[in-house]
């Protein structure tokens, strides 16, 4: 069995909620554009051509161990809560694939190499797919923001159905909940 790294939540409570800006709104019924994107498992992944149920969250950035987050990072809305929210995923993974979701990705603007260490940290089961030149990102106008010089995405997760997007879980908070309340809609979806 493998031996998963934990990960202590932080206290929710303690950090500013993101509020619903409408930043995501348009994104419910849209056909995703092909843009290839490379994955921390080698593949190159065009959601455009991918078949059947897909969940991506969409995440800022994974920090690593040892290395502070940019400045003021806990109190943008939303930021904090990345690697919790990819621990969810990983441990709903069985549940969601069970529910329907043939293919579970992570998306952030980091580059595939940086991914590639939180993947394996983490022992995540699904890829991370890097969006490191926004061409994804700006496509389809994912809500972005800026924080320590770098353009990251604000917490999104879309359900893509054959590469249209048919449910937005826009503001994610708090990101632990985030693979919950996916498995909890598709189980009230059918």
């Amino acid at each position: 069995m493998i031996s998963h790294a934990t990960v202590d939540a932080p206290d929710w409570s303690a950090i500013p909620a993101p509020q619903d800006d409408g930043g995501a709104a348009h994104l419910t019924g849209m056909r995703i554009p092909s843009v290839p994107l490379a994955a921390t498992d080698g593949a190159t992944v065009d959601l455009f051509a991918l078949a059947g149920r897909t969940v991506v969250f969409a995440y800022p950035r994974t920090g690593r161990p040892g290395v502070e987050n940019p400045d003021g990072w806990d109190m943008i809305p939303g930021a904090r809560g990345c690697t919790p929210q990819a621990c969810s995923f990983r441990d709903l993974h069985a549940e969601l694939k069970a529910r329907g979701v043939a293919r579970i990705f992570g998306l952030s603007t980091q580059t595939t190499d940086y991914q590639r260490e939180a993947a394996e940290r983490l022992h995540l089961p699904f890829p991370l797919l890097s969006d490191a030149r926004l061409e994804l990102s700006r496509a389809i106008s994912l809500p972005l923001f800026e924080a320590g010089g770098e353009t990251l995405i604000r917490r999104v997760t879309l359900v893509v159905d054959d590469g249209v997007v048919t449910k937005v879980f826009y503001p994610v908070f708090p990101p632990d909940r985030s693979a919950a309340d996916v498995a909890e809609w598709l189980k009230s979806a059918g």
